[in-house]
């Protein structure tokens, strides 16, 4: 009897969003080896403007020219309009964007060109895929819907709709926006007032976000945290500036996700921070955790017995006792 993959048994998987070009690239990446299949022909991405929907297919597809890209390099319509089943030699993979397709193409046109590649074997990326979901009359074998989190449907005949996922991409969008420009701030100040430009990492929580600093540092939190509410009071405006660097105000900060922003720092919601830094025993960094929104900063309050030095610990990994 032939075992039937794992794959086919996903209903919903779920990841925080990373905010950086990088870290998105590498989720793609993994969510493609994890849950595409082959055979997988017509593909939905659901998300908000800015949602880094690109930024996702780039990693999922390497190599697939896009159209109406983010950076704007490519704004011309998609190769689908073009393509004749008969032509041996077409390509395999069609991106497609019915936002912007929409200003060129009538939907019923944008419809035809999908069911004419999907007969002939050929694979379709669609963006929007909520805005021909019924038009189309049918859905996609797998959906991405990115918000705050990224989720990957694999739908049946009892859903989940197109129509759903974006309704619940677009609502928790807003908590990621608020979060990273929040983080870019704190990074600002760190930068701005304390000289603090060690290499950081950057991971996510709940409506919120971490840095990992390599030492210590002797930076008062609660001071940190009044500095950035500060400069959220202010109403600077908020915007995409050249290369890899937001506007924050008059100011250019390094930032791989730059339209991943609020307009407006004083569209953050209830910023702070936890009030102390927390040791990650395994990489040896220091947590600087900060949140948006109205929910709880949720820590664990149970700690273990001794957190021994992240040297002491790598030794232990890296000479296993034994048997």
């Amino acid at each position: 009897m032939t075992q039937m993959p794992i794959k086919d048994n996903l209903t919903r998987s779920i990841y925080y969003a990373p905010r950086g070009r990088f870290r998105m690239f590498t989720l793609g990446s993994e969510l493609s080896r994890l849950y595409l299949h082959p055979t997988d022909l017509l593909i939905g991405i659901i998300g908000a403007p800015g949602a880094g929907k690109s930024t996702l297919i780039r990693g999922l597809f390497p190599g697939l020219e896009l159209t109406n890209d983010d950076d704007g390099i490519n704004k011309r319509t998609s190769d689908i309009f073009d393509f004749d089943p008969n032509d041996f030699f077409a390509g395999h993979t069609f991106h497609l964007d019915v936002h912007f397709e929409l200003a060129f193409h009538q939907q019923h046109h944008i419809v035809e060109a999908i069911r004419t590649a999907l007969m002939a074997k050929k694979r379709v990326v669609v963006e929007h895929f909520d805005l021909v979901y019924r038009q189309l009359g049918f859905n996609a074998q797998i959906i991405f819907g990115i918000g705050e989190e990224v989720r990957v449907y694999r739908p049946s005949i009892f859903g989940p709709s197109p129509l759903k996922i974006q309704e619940r991409a677009a609502k928790n969008l807003k908590y990621r926006l608020m979060a990273h420009t929040a983080e870019d701030l704190v990074g600002k100040v760190l930068s701005d007032c304390y000289g603090l430009k060690q290499k950081q990492l950057h991971s996510d929580v709940k409506h919120g976000f971490i840095i990992g600093l390599e030492d210590k540092p002797d930076i008062d939190i609660y001071k940190l945290q009044e500095q950035v509410l500060e400069i959220i009071s202010q109403g600077l405006p908020v915007s995409a500036g050249k290369g890899d660097y937001v506007m924050l105000g008059d100011d250019p900060f390094y930032c791989t996700g730059k339209r991943i922003h609020v307009k407006n720092t004083n569209q953050i919601e209830n910023f702070r921070m936890l009030k102390e830094y927390r040791l990650d025993p395994i990489s040896g960094k220091y947590l600087l955790v900060g949140v948006v929104g109205e929910e709880p900063i949720e820590v664990f309050d149970e700690h273990p017995p001794i957190q021994i030095e992240s040297t002491a610990l790598e030794s232990v990994l890296n000479n296993p006792p034994k048997n």
